[in-house]
């Protein structure tokens, strides 16, 4: 399998795909139809410097990553609210603008864009703050709990750790249970099996993406579990006494983690060797929870989601890949 470079997430009843600075994100609407939007990423001189150093491009691909996949999901959304609403703020929307000069038009287009912006920045910052405070804050409490009966600070650390995956795949396995998010996890599998299928040099049909796995090495879900197992080695062996302490060095040690996470799951994805197919199993065994097999017409989405940003024919030629 060869590293294609391309990578994506499952969004409500869709797939976004990625390439470079280009993404894609393809919907399967309402009326059963497919609607693509293409769009290309702004890049500073300064962040494309630090994407080139080990560790600090790992948090700042986390915080970009959060911020897209945030950004796909509400657009995605926005193809499924009520359609009276949609339909009566439609009318009431398209009376008000036409009342407009351009010159006005352009600047309630630049105000709302303004305004979405922020909501869509304070949505990533609480998302942020309530999963350090329950995978991180919240396990180091409960670990205190420990401490009458056990006067090991390793086996206290290495409890809290614990605790913290526990929570994790209690949270994972919870949210796995509403229709929505199985059906997310439908397209997170069709998302899945299009990138397997070109890496491993089959055309892009949905036949080929069917019969493709739902399961690859630089999955998001890999990623997480790398977090809370990572963690553990950290905060076992980076102790501090007073407990104030303990807890900032949780919070000021993430980005460190995240960043570690990040260049593992950056070389399972680009080397298939023994080694790094091992490393990668506690993540593979994890997605059977957060990938599902996909219908076709899920597939068809994937398709259409990458065939958007990713000549996946010209690549496999250039880079000689194809099925044996």
């Amino acid at each position: 399998m060869k590293y294609s470079g391309i990578g994506g997430q499952a969004v409500m009843e869709g797939v976004m795909m990625q390439n470079k600075d280009t993404y894609a994100v393809a919907v399967r609407k309402p009326d059963h139809e497919i609607d693509v939007k293409v769009s290309k990423r702004k890049n500073s001189k300064t962040l494309d410097t630090v994407r080139k150093i080990p560790i600090l491009r790992g948090v700042v691909s986390f915080v970009d990553s959060l911020y897209l996949g945030m950004s796909t999901l509400m657009y995605s959304a926005s193809f499924f609210e009520d359609e009276d609403d949609e339909s009566t703020s439609a009318s009431k929307k398209k009376d008000k603008e036409e009342s407009l000069t351009e010159e006005e038009k352009a600047k309630k287009a630049a105000k709302e864009k303004k305004q979405e912006n922020a909501m869509l920045g304070g949505t990533v910052v609480l998302s942020i703050v309530i999963a350090l405070a329950l995978f991180f804050a919240l396990p180091y409490f409960l670990s205190g709990l420990f401490k009458k009966v056990i006067s090991s600070q390793l086996l206290i650390a290495f409890i809290e750790g614990v605790i913290r995956l526990a929570i994790f795949l209690g949270y994972i396995a919870i949210i796995s249970l509403t229709p929505d998010i199985k059906r997310t996890f439908m397209y997170h599998g069709s998302e899945h099996k299009c990138i397997n299928c070109i890496e491993h040099g089959l055309p892009l049909t949905v036949e080929n993406v069917r019969k493709s796995s739902k399961h690859h090495k630089r999955c998001g879900t890999s990623f997480l579990l790398i977090v809370m197992l990572i963690s553990i080695l950290f905060f076992m062996f980076i102790r501090v006494d007073s407990k104030p302490l303990q807890l900032l060095l949780r919070l000021v040690l993430i980005p460190v983690i995240a960043g570690v996470s990040y260049e593992f799951i950056r070389l399972a994805g680009r080397y298939d060797n023994p080694v790094v197919n091992l490393l990668s199993v506690p993540g593979l065994l994890m997605q059977r929870m957060t990938t599902k097999e996909p219908d076709d017409e899920m597939i068809e989405v994937g398709i259409a989601s990458v065939e958007a940003v990713f000549d996946w024919k010209k690549w496999q030629e250039e880079n000689n890949v194809c099925a044996h």
